[in-house]
């Protein structure tokens, strides 16, 4: 048998947070306690008002996190090779062994290899001890977690051995009848001795016995050298791999010798299909043209801030698929290999992003500070995890790069680019342009050359300052101006996709002035899909539409929370704002209006939806962002509020939409693509039902209904989704019919026995608890648990303040 093993690392570590980093204060204080990764240590910590990092990571501290786990060796093992993979620790990471720096990594986001084998002994215990640097604060825009919050892996091998993550599956041609791929192996020899040895590769269905594919080639590798590889292997009738149908194989590499011993193997799952790309039919995946209804993320898994568990990735990726998405955008960073194997397996398209800055920092402390030296090495890093992926297919080399359209930082792009394409020709290179940000010192020009076109129009009277004042309503005619055209020319010089951050209006004109450019909407606003949309339909060199976001995250808090008053939420959000709160679905995974609207827009959805404006502000002058389309809740459950006016509104691909109130009808409107698929009727509060109802031709089309909950609401507890590590358990107060009641808020405590309780809250974007603690309130008439299994029975027990309660027992 081969030696190569790969195993899990994560139990048994000690854990602390460093107070005090001087170097020769080596000990494990007495406060360390044992963690299982992945861990997250900046979610542990309450968010606070004074945090150095503001609402940029939801008002929570970074700190100095260090981690510590022995690993025996045999001294019938001293000759082997010992490797640990960190699938991502955040961040400026130092490994040790037994006191003697073996590694480090300064990205955060960044899957790394540290070799250890030379500073270990055999016959006792060796320290590992992984410090991470997460002080150094504001170091991100966003919530980062701290520590070792992906995987550990311990991989050990003979001095012969596979590189590991060195094979890699290229599908060359592929149809019906035959695929084509091409395997690249790397050989490592460290003995003394030369070597004529056979690499087997063998191809297999995913979940099948039978060998769908088999080659061998012998070779020889002389005494500590590194010889690559390459052998062709032909795949009848393949089962290709698309959103529709993800299908994947396996493979496995063995080096064996001449007396048939088998050195090593590696094994892994990888998919074969085909990529093209040209303005004129646009994104094709095995032949057929394929639009990206897309959705931007960020990394964190909700209510378990950035501990990255496949559980809950593939919850994650089953949910945003359910709402009518194929595709994401990893923002603005290398994706965990966790989230790639769960679009791998459900078929979802992924644009990986390699950084979100480069020369220029967007945050004082952040990781353009160690761009200069370390980017080559982590586009490799990103390159290397994702080779295997079929559902990653473009790469981003950053996003909204300040400098991406000046001389300099095309070069830089072009390098960039050019490193991606030496690794991996099989992908498309983009980029997410935010023209503003590009055309930054050219913006004096083009706001004047605006403000004279607006004051002839009669729009304004005075100088810019009134300009800024209706700046957002004039943000197409911004990116459309010439200077940042220029620098468009410049930025997508080296891209086989332009990334438009919403930038829109320029796909129509530059589809005629750049014939041969290939579009996406890399970042989009969310209240403007059905405009969006129209045009991705229409132009074929327009490939998809990615809305910011798909799924709310902690950080950047406030921008999608609509207000009333300033600090309420907005720009100008304040503690405890904490979320970002503008994702088509919530922390939680439950879906907003917003998803539901554009699923129909996707045409996804025929039946129409209804969503209620808040009856308390009705009048009142809503504080909004661009994320914003308003404060509509699917709710009929506005208590203290009878008798006064509301609004409600009706999404529809309908011709007409016709809305009733308790029976009695408010009329019928217009609705589908021509209305921007979205009727809204003015009506009074009346507790009850109200129901829409879709026409097409005159005849019923569809209906939608939302009821007042009962008096009589209690807490009950339902199953969302059961892993093999995690359970997610909704809380829902409903009444005797199963209606939410959305307007009953109840304070929650929760007994959990038989698992251990990872997160307990709701998707207010105004938390007044921790995720870890044991209590929380409902928000809208909802609250998650998050539970990590241990082998026994479960019991959950969750009682309110008002003498209500609910279990469940698994």
């Amino acid at each position: 048998m081969s030696d190569m093993k790969s195993v899990k690392w994560n139990e048994d570590w000690k854990y602390w947070e460093d107070k005090n980093s001087f170097a020769l204060v080596w000990s494990i204080p007495e406060g360390a306690r044992e963690v299982t990764l992945p861990h997250d240590a900046m979610i542990e910590t309450a968010a606070n008002a004074d945090s150095p990092n503001g609402g940029s990571t939801g008002f929570r501290d970074g700190g100095c996190y260090t981690y510590v786990k022995n690993l025996f060796v045999e001294e019938a093992d001293a000759s082997k090779r010992y490797r640990l993979r960190f699938e991502g620790v955040y961040a400026h990471v130092l490994v040790y062994v037994n006191g003697q720096m073996a590694g480090r990594c300064a990205n955060g986001y960044s899957t790394f290899m540290v070799d250890i084998t030379n500073y270990l002994v055999a016959g006792g215990d060796n320290e590992i001890r992984v410090q991470a640097k997460n002080s150094n604060m504001p170091n991100s825009r966003w919530y980062s977690g701290g520590g070792i919050y992906r995987d550990v892996y311990l991989l050990t091998s003979g001095p012969l051995y596979l590189e590991p993550d060195s094979i890699q599956v290229m599908t060359e041609d592929a149809d019906e009848e035959y695929a084509v791929l091409a395997v690249n192996a790397t050989v490592v020899n460290e003995t003394h001795m030369p070597k004529k040895l056979q690499l087997v590769t063998s191809v297999k269905e995913q979940d099948g016995n039978a060998e769908e594919g088999h080659e061998e080639t012998a070779f020889f590798v002389k005494a500590g050298e590194r010889r690559r590889l390459t052998q062709r292997i032909v795949i009848r009738k393949p089962l290709l791999w698309s959103e529709d149908t993800p299908s994947l194989y396996s493979y496995e590499g063995r080096i064996v010798s001449g007396d048939g011993k088998e050195l090593d193997a590696c094994s892994g799952l990888f998919g074969i299909r085909t990529l093209k790309l040209d303005a004129a039919r646009g994104l094709r995946v095995n032949g057929k043209t394929v639009k990206l209804r897309g959705a931007c993320i960020h990394h964190d898994s909700g209510l378990l801030g950035a501990a990255t568990y496949e559980d809950a990735h593939m919850r994650q990726v089953k949910l945003l698929k359910e709402a009518g998405f194929n595709a994401i955008r990893m923002s603005h960073h290398p994706a965990a290999p966790a989230l790639l194997r769960a679009c791998d397996a459900l078929g979802m398209y992924v644009m990986d992003e390699f950084s979100d800055m480069w020369d220029r920092v967007k945050s004082d402390l952040d990781y353009a500070l160690e761009f200069d030296r370390n980017w080559e090495e982590d586009v490799c890093r990103m390159v290397r995890k994702d080779f295997n992926h079929p559902s990653v297919i473009l790469y981003s080399v950053g996003n909204e790069i300040p400098e991406i359209g000046m001389d300099g930082g095309s070069l830089t792009c072009a390098a960039i680019s050019g490193k991606i394409k030496a690794l991996d020709a099989t992908r498309f290179v983009t980029a997410g342009i935010n023209g503003v940000f590009a055309a930054g010192d050219q913006m004096d020009r083009i706001l004047a050359d605006l403000s004279r076109e607006m004051q002839a129009s009669g729009e304004i009277e005075g100088n810019v300052n009134d300009f800024m004042t209706v700046m957002d309503t004039k943000m197409d005619q911004i990116v459309i101006h010439d200077a940042i055209s220029e620098r468009l020319e410049k930025a997508c010089a080296s891209l086989d996709v332009a990334g438009y951050n919403y930038m829109a209006a320029r796909y129509e004109p530059d589809s005629r002035k750049y014939p041969n450019r290939v579009m996406v909407g890399s970042e989009t606003y969310p209240p403007d899909i059905a405009r969006n949309w129209k045009l991705v339909q229409e132009l074929t060199c327009v490939i998809g539409d990615f809305t910011w976001t798909g799924w709310d995250y902690i950080g950047e808090a406030g921008v999608g929370i609509p207000a009333y008053k300033p600090g309420e939420g907005g720009f100008s959000a304040q503690y405890p704002c904490q979320l970002a709160y503008c994702g088509d679905l919530d922390i939680t995974g439950f879906r907003r209006p917003l998803s539901y609207y554009r699923e129909i827009v996707f045409g996804k959805r025929t039946e129409p939806y209804i969503a209620v404006q808040d009856p308390r502000h009705y009048g009142e002058k809503l504080i909004k962002t661009p994320w914003i389309m308003s404060d509509a809740t699917a709710s009929w459950d506005w208590r203290g509020q009878e008798g006064k006016p509301v609004a409600v509104e009706v999404y529809a691909d309908s011709e007409e939409v016709e809305l009733l109130v308790n029976g009695k009808s408010c009329g019928r409107k217009p609705a589908g693509c021509g209305h921007g698929f979205r009727a809204v009727f003015e009506t009074v509060y009346e507790p009850g039902t109200v129901e829409a109802v879709s026409y097409n031709g005159g005849k019923e089309a569809g209906i939608y209904t939302l009821k007042t909950a009962g008096s009589d609401a209690e807490p009950i507890i339902q199953k969302d989704y059961d892993g093999e590590e995690l359970l997610y358990l909704s809380l829902v107060l409903t009444d005797k019919e199963g209606n939410v009641a959305a307007g009953a808020e109840e304070l929650l405590t929760a007994e959990v026995t038989g698992a251990q309780l990872l997160g307990f809250g709701s998707g207010t974007p105004k938390p007044d608890r921790n995720y870890n603690e044991r209590r929380t309130c409902t928000w809208n008439g909802r609250a998650q648990l998050i539970l990590k299994k241990t082998g026994g029975p479960i019991h959950v027990e969750v009682h309110t303040d008002t003498q209500k309660s609910a279990q469940y027992d698994q």
